[in-house]
């Protein structure tokens, strides 16, 4: 066989074989964020947890809900224990909450505790009264922790919310995952940690049981990105589209925009600038965005009375979202998450908010 030959079969050789190894990384890639997912459990295969660390203390918790100190403690000895790491305004949080209370109601009587660490991205969110609303709201009948300084949320080590991390009943962390979704993946794990646990302790193990079947919110790939009023939060983002810009702890007089940009807001009035949000100082005032997507949230505190309009007329019961009261009305009161507009396909509208109502905050547009 000629030299040239050998030469271009070796090289082909070569190239397939890389081409078939770079196709297994980014498979392992695309399957997810969650290296730790287990096999199905097997009681005559040893576990190897030395590659898996064992989840933190509690530490440094504000208030505890739905439970006390000395309670929780013995509740979680030989638990498969879900912890979740959210708070109540943030709404990729609160889609997550249906799956796991479902969770808790289905597993809790064979092993499983849940467990809600509440580390707060704004200041409101520290108030003991506004969780307890917002517990009661979702109907969470698991132990909440106020993780008011992020200690636990340290000691995780996580950057996120929401986040879920569940640990065996040995305190081992088999399992990680962050953001919506992987819920059929993660209740897999839930139940393979359960029977794991009662061959363990010598327990009756539960019969396989069917997943819970909640419908998945569907976000959209395209989507104007979380908009922050507080000049703290929005550092490195070009959020804010008004000309006179922010201005650290002052009063700004607003001017009405002569057009706007797609991604951006404009506050128009007297408004505060503070770090996690503006506060309305003016008797009335109004909020401008162009934003693509089907669906927007307001996150706000103090009372006040909100007109929602859609491309410059009053939005209708196509586009209104779940919280508007009486046409295109609404009312806020306590600090929470407020759904304005909600519709079925995708697309791009100019949205205003007028505002009656001195001392109304607002601190983020949320969009899905």
């Amino acid at each position: 066989m000629k030299s040239e030959i050998k030469t271009a079969i070796i090289l082909a050789v070569v190239i397939i074989a890389s081409v078939g190894a770079i196709s297994i990384i980014f498979s392992t890639l695309e399957s997810g964020d969650n290296p730790s997912s287990i096999e199905e459990f097997n009681p005559e295969i040893q576990i190897d947890k030395s590659g898996f660390k064992k989840a933190p203390d509690l530490v440094g918790i504000a208030h505890y809900l739905n439970t006390t100190p000395e309670k929780l403690k013995e509740q979680m000895k030989d638990k498969v224990i879900l912890y979740d790491i959210w708070t109540y305004s943030c709404i990729n949080c609160i889609r997550t909450l249906p799956y796991i209370t479902a969770w808790n109601d289905k597993y809790a009587d064979e092993g499983l505790l849940i467990i809600g660490i509440h580390s707060p991205e704004f200041e409101f969110e520290k108030e003991k009264e506004n969780v307890e609303l917002a517990i009661e709201k979702h109907g969470i009948k698991y132990p909440v922790v106020m993780d008011n300084d992020w200690k636990t949320w340290n000691a995780f080590e996580n950057h996120y919310w929401p986040r879920k991390y569940v640990a065996d009943h040995e305190g081992y962390i088999r399992y990680d995952h962050i953001g919506e979704g992987s819920y059929k993946e993660t209740e897999k794990i839930i139940q393979e940690l359960l029977k794991e646990r009662s061959y363990s302790l010598g327990l009756q193990v539960a019969s396989a049981e069917s997943l819970v079947e909640i419908e998945e919110f569907e976000h959209t790939s395209f989507r104007t990105p979380e908009l922050y009023f507080g000049y703290k939060f929005a550092q490195g983002r070009n959020q804010l589209g008004s000309p006179e810009g922010f201005n650290q702890n002052k009063v700004t007089n607003y001017a009405a925009p002569e057009k706007i940009d797609l991604h951006k807001f404009y506050p128009i009035g007297q408004w505060a600038n503070l770090e996690d949000s503006m506060k309305l100082e003016s008797d009335t005032g109004s909020i401008k965005v162009l934003y693509h997507a089907k669906e927007v949230n307001i996150v706000t505190a103090n009372q006040a009375n909100l007109e929602i309009f859609l491309d410059g007329n009053p939005i209708d019961e196509n586009y209104a979202g779940s919280d508007l009261t009486a046409g295109n009305t609404i009312t806020v009161t306590e600090p929470d998450l407020y759904n304005i507009v909600n519709s079925k396909e995708s697309a791009t509208h100019e949205l205003e908010i007028k505002i009656n109502g001195k001392g109304f905050e607002m601190y983020t547009f949320t969009f899905g």
